[in-house]
């Protein structure tokens, strides 16, 4: 086998062992389960009965977002876990064994992306049965979950660099709190970002997590008509620069996230 086939069979083993871990702490499955269930009960009955839009259910409009917030909120399982397993020392342990050092992040963020996809699915049940609809094809509503599953596997790398850089499981916590909540609520998550007062809406525009919600409203159909079309480039080309923002964000922290994991096990 080449050294590239090497690494990703030692990945899938990664990945088999990462699900495995949830038979021993079910609890981690159920609040993957359970955020999504809440979030969607929660917003769509607060604010989906308070807030109106032109030509469309709130509830669909805020939907595509409550998907993107809790695959941002979950991704920091991958930080999280990483942090833990260096402090329990199983790097160490993981170092002994013949395998790619590769295989431990890739089979942390594929692990997880299957995660995100359960969340996805249980979401999207709890949002049909609270109004939420899709209104396009079937293969582009299949292409609106694939974005955003491509987007959480994305994410997860960012997490897992940050982790690996910060290295304790209560700074990574503070941390990622810290930039996940700005990147959801200064974006087009709940409201229009072209009602966002200057400044705050230049962010909101180029935030790439307005880029995933607003390809992923294009995409289910979610789109109010009544309301103006964004001028922002990142949200009129939203699908393009969803895949740009993707590639970007892979391209820069799998080598780091995977540099970073090699420092922090040679010590």
């Amino acid at each position: 086998m080449t050294p590239l086939q090497v690494a990703l069979a030692d990945g899938l083993t990664m990945t088999r062992r990462n699900i495995l871990k949830i038979k021993r702490a079910p609890d981690q499955l159920g609040a993957v389960i359970m955020l999504p269930v809440v979030l969607v009960l929660l917003f769509a009955y607060v604010f989906g009965s308070m807030i109106e839009l032109p030509g469309m259910s709130y509830r669909e409009y805020l939907l595509p977002g409550i998907f993107v917030l809790t695959i941002v909120s979950s991704a920091q399982i991958t930080g999280y876990t990483l942090t833990l397993d260096l402090r329990k020392g199983v790097f160490d342990r993981f170092r002994t064994l013949p395998m790619a050092p590769s295989a431990v992040l890739t089979g942390q963020t594929l692990g997880d992306v299957l995660m995100n996809a359960a969340s996805v699915v249980t979401m999207a049940l709890v949002g049909l049965a609270v109004g939420w609809r899709v209104h396009t094809a079937p293969h582009e509503a299949a292409l609106g979950f694939l974005t955003l599953l491509l987007f959480a596997y994305a994410y997860s790398w960012v997490t897992a660099a940050v982790a690996l850089a910060l290295r304790t499981p209560e700074v990574f916590n503070n941390i990622a709190t810290l930039v996940s909540m700005p990147l959801i609520f200064l974006s087009n998550a709940f409201v229009d970002s072209a009602r966002l007062p200057g400044p705050l809406r230049a962010v909101a525009e180029w935030n790439p997590v307005s880029t995933v919600i607003q390809a992923t409203r294009e995409l289910f159909g979610n789109v109010a008509p009544g309301m103006p079309a964004p001028a922002a480039w990142p949200l009129r080309h939203a699908v393009t620069a969803t895949l740009l923002w993707s590639a970007l964000l892979l391209a820069v922290f799998v080598p780091l996230a995977n540099r970073l994991y090699t420092k922090a096990v040679s010590r």
